[in-house]
């Protein structure tokens, strides 16, 4: 039995990074999802221009951590 050691490593760093990756993401969509006004106080009501993009940037964020997950899921069954 012989270790390609490269290829190891490659696989080491390429899951590294998207895992970092996907963590990134998913923060920033929960910073995002906090300003949309979630839990604020009714006299500081965020406003509405600022509330739809950071409800929009959230759901693009949230989606691409999805996207991630499906495609290593779809990966997986089908290797």
């Amino acid at each position: 039995m012989d270790i390609n050691w490269g290829t190891l490593a490659s696989v080491f760093a390429i899951s590294l990074g998207v895992t970092a990756l996907v963590v990134v993401m998913f923060s920033l969509g929960l910073a995002a999802w906090s300003r949309t006004g979630h839990g604020a106080p009714a006299s500081h009501p965020p406003g509405v221009r600022h509330q739809k993009t950071a409800t929009a940037t959230a759901l693009l964020c949230f989606a691409s951590c999805l996207g991630v997950a499906g495609y290593g899921i779809g990966l997986i069954v089908t290797g």
